[in-house]
């Protein structure tokens, strides 16, 4: 038996890592379980190209609890490690690194996640453990080896008596990491971490039920049998080629990947490039809500089939972080435990490939299926304005497919939608008004106003869909956007001939004193406007310009600084040219012309959904009073 000290200068190297990977040390399961893969792939390499004279077979990785003796024993059937091999590779690179990491923490800096940044790996064991032994016997003609370590740079090496090749870790678990020793919370660990790894990992055994036999009676029990207990998939789904699979193959992965989620996705994107960096995943559309941050977390990261996180900023665009399924490149630099990403040029190409691809998948759903395209607008139409507005080559790509319903369901690209209502919706300055409704029920008179005039009328009811209007109208020549409540109807599309009231100055005068003291609250402005005779009389409205800012501040950006919270504002529009009006203004008696004022503007305000608690109860109350 040998013994010797661990290349390191500094003697706290152990106490340092459980110190400083504490939050994180369930990783150390994954790290060794990794180890584990790692040795197996790398026989299976070398069996195929005839470098290892050995069976490679149907090798597993094997984990056991031995709870009583307080012991977590990893096994593989992989290529095993010589003497010499475990001196170097232990006892040497693994703590290569190690001063340097000392010297930064020495220097103030925090931990960034020491554990593969220094080849440290096989260490993260000592999170855990407080001692950890090896007994490995490498698939060449040599003799096994027994390493053990109790925590300090100190170990001990000396012949194993190990027969089968491969590697065993054990572990001697620490009082402060009992937990490591509950088969629940192994079981947790690896199906977070090594749900999809390469090669099939058994954690127990589960009973199977057999099939009856043809004479069995039919109140006879079904014969059963003891099978290893496999907890992983070893060829998930994204690990294929998309034309070995079918749409059932890819719904089946979705639920596999979120057993909780009872509704299918609407579609899925698979990711297969190998040049100029290797990415493989599966993508998925989900039904999506308005609400833009619950829907974050849903994408996996994985490396070479390993779980790495559920946090892909950065490597996913942010627009599409609200989608579901699997990324896997061995191409994202990660730092040393596996778990933060590091932006670099690669990172940013692989992030422009999904976008692209998805933009394409998207572009060719919309060109092969329209019809099932526009069913499935309303649950997808958050991200792809999202990514309208965050990313300007899928704003580009997007102008293809990104479609703009109308309140009465018909759908619209933007230049199918220029070309049907340039000739009535251009104003006479030669600007393209596209009206929108965001709320179909409580707009409803205005957009009947604007569909009397021939008008198309989108509805646009997204969480940011003021900040896409400000982009389209930056983005293109003479365009704007008006809600058909942001003014009477002649005003947002303002054409060359005006209406000429039947009210001289001084009548306006007149009737705008009685209104101004009757109408005491000041978030009315009145405008006095000459309309057709049939327009409603009094028309409550939200200027377009202050509406919009409040509403994009709202959601972040773009708005004017503490404009989310200034109160409402409104334009009361009078129609000078209605027979109401002019009664108002002919009425003799104070009563009654107050009555008529409050009346009519209460109407104006139950039509815009304004009028409630109180001032509903008296308009409800006048009413009644009014038709006796």
């Amino acid at each position: 038996m040998a013994t010797g000290k661990i290349n390191v200068s500094v003697e706290n190297i152990f106490p340092l890592i459980k110190k400083f990977l504490y939050s994180d040390h369930e990783i150390f399961l994954r790290e060794l379980v990794s180890n584990a893969t790692d040795a197996t792939l790398k026989l299976k390499h070398l069996t195929a190209i005839g470098e290892a004279k050995v069976e490679y077979g149907n090798p597993i990785i094997e984990i056991k609890v031995d709870k009583k003796g307080k012991k977590l024993h990893i096994i593989d059937e992989g290529i095993g490690m010589t003497e010499e091999e475990v001196k170097k590779y232990i006892n040497e690179v693994a703590f290569s690194g190690a001063e340097e990491f000392l010297n930064k923490y020495e220097d103030g800096g925090k931990d960034t996640g020491i554990i593969g940044h220094f080849g440290l790996g096989f260490y993260s064991s000592f999170m855990v453990a407080n001692k950890v032994e090896i007994l490995t016997k490498s698939y060449k003609d040599e003799p096994a080896v027994h390493w053990s370590c109790d925590g300090s740079p100190k170990f001990t090496i000396k012949k194993g008596k190990k027969e089968n090749r491969g590697t065993e870790i054990i572990l001697h678990i620490a009082d402060d990491s009992t937990e490591f020793l509950e088969d629940h919370r192994i079981t947790e660990l690896l199906k977070k971490y090594n749900k999809f790894m390469p090669i099939p990992i058994k954690f127990g055994t589960k009973t199977e039920t057999l099939p009856k036999p043809e004479d069995a009676k039919e109140d006879d029990p079904a014969p059963t049998k003891e099978v290893d207990n496999i907890i992983n998939n070893p060829n998930p789904a994204w690990t294929k080629q998309p034309t070995d699979l079918k749409d059932e193959d890819y719904s089946a992965f979705y639920r596999e990947l979120y057993p909780m989620q009872f509704e299918e996705p609407l579609f899925h994107i698979h990711l297969n490039v190998d040049y100029p960096f290797n990415l493989t995943g599966i993508l998925y559309f989900p039904k999506l809500t308005q609400d833009l941050n619950i829907q974050k977390d849903r994408i996996q990261l994985y490396q070479n089939q390993v779980f790495v996180t559920d946090n892909v900023e950065g490597i996913v665009p942010e627009f599409l972080t609200m989608l579901r399924g699997v990324i896997d490149s061995p191409d994202i630099p990660l730092n040393v435990s596996r778990s933060y990403l590091q932006a670099d040029g690669a990172v940013k190409k692989i992030s422009s490939y999904i976008t692209r691809k998805v933009a394409d998948k998207l572009n060719s759903l919309f060109k092969n299926n329209r019809e099932d395209f526009e069913k499935k607008w309303n649950d997808i139409k958050i991200v792809i304005e999202y990514g309208m507005l965050s990313e300007e080559k899928f704003f580009e790509k997007a102008e293809k497919f990104a479609l703009y319903p109308t309140v009465d369901n018909h759908y619209f690209t933007f230049e199918e939608l220029q070309g049907k209502i340039k000739d009535t919706q251009t104003d006479k300055d030669d600007k393209l008004v596209v009206l929108y409704a965001s709320d179909k029920e409580a707009q409803h008179s205005y957009i009947e106003a604007a569909k009397a005039k021939g008008y198309e009328v989108l509805l646009m009811d997204s969480p940011i869909i003021a900040h896409l209007m400000q982009k389209l109208e930056t983005s293109k020549e003479k365009l704007s956007f008006a809600r058909v409540d942001a003014d009477h109807i002649d005003n947002l599309i303002k054409k060359e001939d005006t209406q000429i009231s039947k009210l001289s100055d001084e009548e306006k005068d007149k009737l705008k004193a009685n209104l101004e003291e009757v109408i005491e609250d000041k978030s009315y402005t009145i405008q006095l406007e000459a309309m057709d005779s049939d327009a409603a009389p009094f028309i409550i409205t939200e200027p377009e310009f202050m509406r919009r800012m409040k509403d994009m501040q709202k959601t972040g950006g773009g708005g004017m600084f503490g404009m989310g919270n200034m109160p409402d504002m409104y334009n009361l529009i009078v129609n000078t040219n209605h027979e109401l009006v002019g009664e108002i203004l002919n009425t003799k008696t104070a009563k009654k012309r107050e009555r008529l004022i409050n009346q009519s503007i209460d109407l104006a305000r139950l039509s815009k959904g304004l009028l409630k608690g109180e001032e509903l109860t008296n308009f409800i109350k006048r009413s009644y009073e009014m038709v006796k």
